[in-house]
């Protein structure tokens, strides 16, 4: 009976040590709690992070365990990638947004319009549709938004009240500039007090696919009669770009 108990331990203890190894260095879980990247990523999303794209710093870590000082392995991100990381305020809270902006870019608004080092970034409208902002559910528009030849996607704004103009944002050295999609309805760099530049070493891992989507609005986990309408099958395994 021992010599079984001790087996499950250390079954378990070799699972528990696999786990945090894959967790740490190759792919980890997250989960949608906010409306600030709709429609690319709706609240109740759960999508898989790969850890090793642009290498790895603490917080690639449990707990962000200062084992690693600054970043290795590193590779710069991508204008357009969707990038989980820690905001600078507190190193622990978990963000995703689309990074736009990258060290001694100029990153401005003007009539609406996103410019970078004074180049007005391609911007078509695609449609009207309806975003959730917090616990309001308001009209937008719907635009398609091309940051370069390899990377577009939709944006939203608001029809009535969206954001203008700006001051220039200079992005400092080994920092990023990262917008939500939802552009009137997200916490991000443009938040200077909150959220700001992001130090390259806060970068978490790139956002790849969907595995798990459900409508928190129609039902939950526990409730098994509404899984027919609460899960979102269209969104399973979808790419994220």
């Amino acid at each position: 009976m021992k010599k079984k108990i001790l087996e499950n331990l250390k079954t378990l203890l070799i699972a528990l040590v696999l786990a945090v190894i894959i967790r740490s260095i190759f792919i980890q879980p997250f989960y949608i709690p906010s409306s600030s990247m709709e429609k690319t990523l709706l609240v109740g999303d759960r999508l898989f992070v790969t850890k090793y794209t642009y290498g790895y710093s603490r917080h690639s870590l449990p707990f962000s365990l200062k084992i690693i000082s600054d970043r290795i392995f590193y590779e710069e991100p991508s204008r357009g990638d969707v990038i989980v990381f820690k905001t600078p305020a507190d190193n622990r809270t978990d963000y995703i947004k689309r990074m736009i902006g990258k060290s001694g870019d100029e990153i401005q608004f003007i009539s609406g319009d996103l410019y970078i080092n004074k180049k007005k970034i391609f911007k078509e409208f695609l449609r009207k549709e309806t975003v959730f902002c917090g616990s309001e559910t308001l009209r937008v528009n719907i635009y398609k938004e091309k940051i370069n030849k390899d990377s577009q996607y939709e944006i939203a704004y608001f029809e009535q009240g969206s954001s203008g103009d700006t001051d220039p944002y200079i992005v400092p050295k080994d920092h990023f500039f990262f917008l939500g999609d939802n552009r009137d309805c997200s916490k991000d760099s443009r938040f200077l007090m909150s959220v700001g530049y992001v130090k390259k070493e806060n970068l978490v891992g790139k956002a790849r696919f969907l595995f798990f989507s459900t409508d928190r609005n129609v039902g939950n986990l526990f409730t098994v009669w509404k899984w027919h309408k609460s899960i979102r099958f269209n969104r399973i395994l979808k790419k994220i770009i």
